[in-house]
């Protein structure tokens, strides 16, 4: 007897609408102020407008999707002065959920990450962009998961999410991959040792760094004409 399988509920539907397209954003394959065009994706996605509208939701609640009058839907930009906030705030979160991990995670957790790492230097070896955005996006889950505090989670993933929106760029120039697969190897060294202050650290280093190659990536733009306002969104 043939099993039936299930039918997908529409909520189950909607979520993997709004992981493909999250997944489209934050591997790079849908760029910053890129147009979505209703019609286009439901056709490439195999869905109904209505689900699609509610995964668009969804994607402009996490700030990765903006409305825009009289345009519509398209992929959202991320001003300087929105880039600088967003590093802040990660680098403070970011440093104290490694500590947490590096604590709390277990053994089997730890070996995850490293599993992890392992894969992220491969891809990053073979300058492979989006197994690399795969790996690190992985990398993030396991730590968060195993940092113990579900509301830093939630806060980071979110902030991790926009953030995606300049590491597709920044992430993958000639000088920056390289300096952060050292960076995450020092960083899994300090777990393995479990010295929580280390990693604390070095995260912050991690992430300070970061800030620099993506708002570096600000400069790769045309400079602004002397009536343009430098705190609007910028199309990387």
């Amino acid at each position: 007897m043939v099993t039936r399988l299930k039918l997908l509920k529409p909520e189950t539907l909607r979520a993997q609408v709004e992981n493909n397209l999250r997944q489209a954003i934050v591997s790079g394959q849908l760029k910053a102020g890129e147009k979505l065009v209703e019609r286009e994706l439901c056709e490439m996605l195999g869905v109904s407008r209505p689900s699609l509208r509610e995964a668009l939701r969804t994607l402009e609640a996490e700030k990765l999707i903006a409305i825009v009058p009289h345009r519509g839907p398209e992929v959202a930009a991320i001003s300087l002065k929105e880039a600088r906030d967003l590093y802040a705030l990660r680098g403070l979160l970011e440093s104290f959920a490694a500590h947490e991990f590096t604590r709390l995670a277990s053994d089997e957790q730890v070996k995850s990450l490293g599993k992890t790492v392992r894969r992220l230097r491969e891809a990053g070896q073979k300058n492979a962009q989006s197994a690399v955005l795969e790996a690190k996006a992985e990398f993030y889950r396991i730590l968060l998961e195993g940092s113990g505090n579900a509301l830093v989670s939630e806060i980071l993933g979110g902030l991790l999410a926009r953030v995606s929106l300049l590491r597709a760029t920044s992430l993958m120039l000639p000088d920056r991959l390289p300096r952060s697969l050292e960076e995450i190897d020092a960083l899994l060294t300090c777990i393995q040792k479990r010295d929580a202050k280390g990693a604390q650290e070095i995260s912050h280093k991690h992430v300070l760094n970061a800030e620099r190659a993506a708002l570096g990536v600000f400069k790769l733009d045309p400079p602004p004409t002397p009536t343009e306002n430098q705190d609007e969104p910028r199309r990387i």
